[in-house]
């Protein structure tokens, strides 16, 4: 029986302003080789980052939307978390 599984982009453990663009790039070139549908990104791997990562994953669901998909964000570390309710934005964010 074949998985109904949806694919996941994992996030590296490092996201800060010096790795976004390089990461974005990386991160939207993944996405080009799944499926239509829900793109899932874990964000567990995530140890060290700033603000930037938010910036990275907000431009990653335009980019998502774009091609109408949808994005869900899941294992958000908790001050990441906190960073994106603090702007506003959590709920762009979805988790399941």
């Amino acid at each position: 029986m074949p998985s109904t599984a949806v694919p996941s982009t994992v996030l590296p453990e490092r996201l800060t302003l010096n790795e976004a663009g390089t990461t974005l790039l990386q991160l939207q070139a993944s996405l080009q080789a799944q499926p239509a549908g829900q793109v899932l990104v874990d964000a567990s791997p995530l140890r060290d980052f700033d603000s930037s990562a938010l910036a990275v994953l907000l431009e990653l669901r335009r980019h998502v939307q774009a091609g109408g998909r949808h994005l869900e964000v899941t294992g958000l570390p908790p001050r990441l978390e906190s960073l994106a309710t603090l702007y506003g934005v959590r709920e762009l964010l979805a988790s399941v």
